[in-house]
């Protein structure tokens, strides 16, 4: 083994007689190092990690840390900081690329390149049933369903969704809906479903949509097209002209569909493109995703750490740097970190579209982990360079735009939308809506509705619900009652398409009225990765509050100090402040007995304004007689009672 000269070393900065005993100690660990391929790691003094590394050559590898002095670089800070180092030899550089990156993924060493490790990637499900239905789906899959994806975000599962009602008329309600309907829902009657809970649409017919849906996300496109042509000709020669008809326009709206398609793109079924930008401390990758030949869309990630773990990686032995050209640029190391992070336990595209290229061993591991062949490609031509200008493009725009956010009001929307994986087409339109419940002991309950887009509180959309018919104190049925009142017609102007609904739905409470939220959204048909509950924290103190989710998904901690946070509570507070203002004002308008005479039906604005004028405003219409009542113009009899009912 080669040892390191004594010449070339250099204790920490400050040494002392434990420090130097330290340095020592790792001089002579590094000494004794293999020359074999495997992984390192550097701890601190309280046992923190602070860093994770690779190499095809632990002791060359590992002595160019410790060789020379690096004075104040950000190496020699964290050299500085080793007291205890691990290494792991293994059999190749491929199994060292996958120790490393499982150990990155893990344990968040301080000085590595970081992903935010995305467990929540969307998917497309198709529910196993008689009837199945399509859903939005994120969590682990398994075999019992079929799913399609992953998707790069919410929004191009819900195009997809749309478009396979659009063209296949499949179900998308709950079975529990399902089984109990005994009329045709709205989604029949815009021609986005075949109605078979009702029995518009036999099984082995359904089942044939079903068929065609699968292929069509498969990429088999002109297959179904040329199947539903058959089918039309079918009926045709069968005189079953209305049959025929309805596969007409089936196949109009593929082909409109079709047409619409931002890419043709070509032969490919399945494929990842990944640009990368570095800039002003920050990267970004952009992954753009082509899925069952369609190009879903694109989603821009941000790592951490770059600038620390670009200089770390820079440091290479002179053996190492033999016949390279220098020293790796640092957006071929955040293309490699995020592709070895965010692939090598998870699903992986035959083909990568890269802007930049990549080690050959990192796709040899790849294709080992997939059990499949694994291509890389990085001068892309036709079709593929297409994609690639695309993904440069958005990588450009979403850096561009991370970098004019930080430090503004915008920084702490964009927190909340990382945090909770939210995947707005824009961030300055992203629309929340929190509700709360308020009242006295039972009294004059009331909910309140208040709204955030664009990176404000939109006072003039905030809304108030009096809430009647319940038990009093029944905060859960007062939820239900304000989210059926809320989204009942809201989820069918959208369906329509004639409204929009908000990104996330924030309801103050935990569990218990998430569960309500979630009852109302499944009858209503709406997305339930919508709804987020902020529960209070142990103590119920004021920064320890954690988010519930209706989908199943686990609680989230924020934390005290997070952006995201802070922008969820003054939201919530907001709620509360409203919703609390509106029931002071109900409560003390029926303590008095005088209830704003708007509430009266029958009484409009001119009968108001008449009433008002002659008694003096509303205390002296309360103190009125049903004879004193009726004697104004306009007011019957019946009215009058009316009015002296309601008011006393």
């Amino acid at each position: 083994m080669n040892e390191i000269p004594d010449s070339d070393t250099a204790p920490p900065a400050s040494p002392g007689s434990e420090a130097d005993a330290v340095w020592q100690r790792l001089l002579s660990e590094v000494a004794a190092l293999p020359g074999l391929p495997g992984v390192y790691r550097y701890f601190d003094a309280d046992g923190q990690l602070l860093y994770v590394g690779k190499a095809r050559n632990l002791k060359k590898r590992v002595s160019s840390y410790f060789h020379k002095n690096h004075g104040g670089t950000r190496i020699g800070h964290m050299v500085s900081k080793i007291v205890r180092m691990e290494t792991t030899a293994v059999r190749s550089e491929a199994e060292a690329l996958l120790l490393e990156n499982n150990l990155i993924k893990t344990q968040n060493p301080k000085f590595n390149i970081l992903f935010r490790d995305d467990k929540s990637y969307p998917y497309l499900k198709l529910v196993s049933h008689e009837f199945p239905r399509v859903a939005y789906y994120r969590g682990s899959v398994d075999r019992k369903h079929r799913y399609f994806g992953p998707y790069p975000s919410a929004w191009a599962v819900k195009e997809s969704i749309l478009l396979l009602q659009k063209v296949f008329h499949l179900r998308t309600c709950e079975d529990t809906v399902f089984n109990n309907r005994t009329r045709p829902c709205l989604l029949h009657q815009i021609k986005r479903c075949s109605a078979p809970c009702v029995g518009y649409v036999d099984a082995d017919a359904y089942a044939g949509d079903v068929r065609d849906a699968e292929r069509f996300l498969e990429g088999e496109t002109q297959q179904v097209i040329d199947a539903l042509q058959a089918r039309m000709m079918e009926h045709a020669d069968k005189l079953e002209f209305e049959k025929a008809a309805e596969i007409r326009n089936q196949l109009s709206a593929l082909s409109k569909v079709l047409h619409q398609q931002a890419m043709d793109t070509g032969s490919d079924k399945d494929a990842d493109v990944l640009a990368v930008r570095v800039q002003g401390g920050r990267a970004c990758v952009n992954l753009a995703m082509v899925r069952g030949g369609r190009h879903l869309g694109d989603r821009p990630y941000f790592p951490t750490h770059v600038e620390d773990a670009a200089a770390l990686s820079d440091v290479l032995s002179a053996e190492e740097a033999e016949g390279a050209a220098g020293a790796m640029p640092v957006e071929v190391q955040v293309l490699e970190a995020f592709i070895a992070q965010h692939y090598l336990d998870g699903a992986v595209p035959p083909l990568l579209v890269t802007s930049h290229a990549v080690d050959p061993a990192l796709i040899e591991a790849l294709s080992n982990q997939a059990g499949m062949r694994i291509a890389a490609v990085h001068q892309p031509r036709e079709q593929r360079r297409a994609w690639l200008e695309m993904a440069v493009k958005g990588c450009d725009l979403a850096l561009a735009r991370l970098l004019a956010e930080e430090g503004s009001q915008q920084a702490r929307t964009r927190a909340l939308v990382d945090a909770l994986d939210l995947t707005p087409d824009n961030l300055d339109t992203i629309r929340i809506e929190c509700f709360d419940i308020s009242h006295t002991a039972g009294e004059a309950t009331q909910a309140s509705c208040v709204v955030f887009e664009n990176h404000r509180m939109q006072s003039s959309q905030y809304r108030r619900y009096n809430i009647d018919g319940i038990t009093p104190g029944d905060d859960y049925a007062a939820m239900r009652q304000v989210l059926t009142r809320r989204y009942g017609k809201l989820a069918e102007a959208a369906a329509r398409g004639e409204a929009r609904l908000p990104d996330l739905v924030l309801v103050d409470g935990g569990r218990g009225q998430v569960s309500m939220a979630r009852e109302v959204f499944g009858e209503l048909g709406l997305d339930l990765a919508l709804i987020a509950g902020v529960e209070k924290g142990e103590g119920r103190k004021v920064g320890l509050e954690e988010l519930v989710f209706a989908d199943g998904r686990e609680k989230v901690y924020l934390g005290k100090d997070s952006a995201a946070l802070m922008l969820i509570a003054q939201i919530r507070d907001e709620a509360h402040r409203f919703a609390i203002t509106g029931m002071r004002a109900r409560r003390a308008s029926v303590r008095t007995g005088g209830s704003r005479l708007e509430d009266i039906a029958g009484v409009g604005p001119k009968k108001r304004a008449r009433l008002l004028q002659r008694f003096g405003g509303l205390r002296g219409v309360a103190a009125a007689s049903v004879d004193d009542l009726a004697s104004v113009e306009g007011i019957s009899k019946e009215l009058a009672e009316e009015i002296y009912r309601v008011l006393h």
